[in-house]
This record gives structure tokens, sequence and C-alpha cells, in this order.
């Protein structure tokens, strides 16, 4: 993959697919490699830009702290350097914060807007502060994150829904994987830059088409900080999945809306 220089600071980026342009925001701790079945899809129907932001994947890790104007930044100056004066932009929870920012700072780059299980922060509610997650024990953190990802995914509930199990396990069973320092210290670099996330009362300057989802189970990004987003957004819709922060490998009907609407502007419902 290429690696685009940029002040203090190396990108690791990669441009899939052909058809109308979109720049892809990932989730906290998320990389290409991680992404790489999610990126491929929206691909069948757009050219798709996605890079390992700050801190991430195969991105360097500048010494911090991180802001969200930063992450922004660097996506603008990797737009400038593939030479797309314009796009789409799609952002999935912590991306969907970038994808925010990005949109209020260079709202003349964006031409449509899809925000996935993410939050306003602010007067407009926050996401779960993961960054909290680390004081907590190995054990204790296997027991909060279920219900998190997912608030129906109780003991009882998995028990029971072997396919919700397993997902469940494979999530823990990366998440208790071996790092090296610098991964560790860019994911902290990240969450610390999310919590003082907070584009609520700046949110009335993005104008272009906006398509908000959400999943109805989410305990992360909960429905409710979606209806703020739309609520603050001239021209923005909410649909609603069944699911919860994963809700995209969980409502097969979520990628099929959201492909088209980054590709055409065609909103679930014709709208």
């Amino acid at each position: 993959m290429p690696i685009f220089e940029s002040d203090d600071i190396s990108i690791n980026y990669q441009i899939t697919g052909a058809g109308p342009r979109v720049l892809f925001f990932n989730g906290s701790g998320a990389t290409l490699q991680g992404s790489e079945l999610l990126i491929r899809s929206l691909s069948k129907e757009c050219e798709v830009l996605a890079h390992d932001q700050r801190g991430l994947g195969l991105t360097s890790v500048p010494e911090g702290p991180y802001t969200m104007a930063q992450y922004a930044a660097d996506a603008a100056a990797l737009l400038d350097h593939v030479g797309w004066k314009t796009c789409s932009v799609i952002g999935i929870s912590f991306g969907g914060m970038v994808a925010q920012e990005f949109a209020v700072t260079f709202p003349a780059r964006v031409e449509r807007l899809a925000l996935l299980c993410t939050s306003t922060g602010g007067a407009g509610g926050s996401s779960y502060p993961l960054h909290e997650l680390g004081a907590l024990s190995a054990e204790e953190r296997a027991t909060k994150m279920p219900t998190l990802s997912d608030t129906r995914f109780t003991p009882e509930w998995l028990a029971s829904h072997p396919a919700d199990a397993q997902m469940m396990n494979m999530r823990a069973e990366q998440a208790a994987k071996t790092k090296a320092a610098d991964v560790i210290r860019g994911e902290r670099l990240q969450l610390a830059a999310r919590a003082d996330h907070d584009v609520a009362n700046r949110l009335h300057m993005i104008s272009c088409p906006t398509f908000v989802a959400a999943g109805k189970f989410d305990g992360i990004a909960p429905p409710v900080n979606s209806e703020a987003i739309v609520q603050r957004i001239s021209d923005a819709t909410l649909k609603v999945y069944e699911g919860g922060h994963m809700f995209l490998a969980q409502d097969p009907t979520a990628i099929r809306e959201i492909r088209p609407f980054l590709s055409t502007g065609i909103r679930p419902g014709g709208q």
C-alpha cells in the first residue's frame, strides 16, 4: 500500500473500486487490514479512499496529544495528495466523529455524508467513554463489552443465540492479542482525542445530503444520539437498523442501503 508523508505523519492508504469517490473513516482502533471486507463491499459501487488514521495500523504514531481537528486535517491533506477536490464521506463510530469534524471544517469538499453509529458529543450526547475501560480489569471489560456492543447481549441471550456469541468471542479473542507498545500508545492517543469530541454546535454548517444510521440496540452510540445529529443538519435523514454497534454485520439491509446513498444520493424510501 502507498504511504503519504505529510508534516509530522506518514499515512498508509489505499484506493479500491471504481465509481463515485468516497472517503472512508474507520472506528476506534480499526485498521485497513481489519476492515478489508467492509471496504471491499463499499467498493462494489464506489471508488473508496481509506487510510489508517494517525497512530493506527501502518500509519506512523506521532507524539501526542492528538485532536479531532488533526484527524480531519490528515484526511484533507490525503485528498490533496491523491487529487480529489470533493467526494462523499462515510464514517463509522469514531470515524463518524472524524467525518463530522471533517464536514464542518471542509464543507465544500463533501458531496454526501453518511454517519454510522456515532455521536456529536457535547449537547447532542456522547458515545460511551471507551477510554474509561482501561481502568477496568480484563475480566470486568469482558463482562461489560457484550452489552455495550448490543444491549440485548446478556449471558442468557448469548447462551441462546450462538451466532451472536460467536461474534463476541471473536472480538474478545482479537482484543486479547498481545500488542506492540506503539500500537497501544496510538490507540490510547486516539481514545483521548475521542473524549474531547464535540461538534454539536457546529453541525448546522453541514448542508450536503446526509444519511445517519444507528443500531436499535447500540450501547455505545444509542439511537437518541443519532436523532440529535439529524436535528442539527438541515438535509439529514435517519434509519435505525436491527442490531447494536455492529449493525452492519447484523442487519444485511444496512450495507445494501448505504452503498446506493454514497454512489447516487438515494436514501432508503427513495428520498
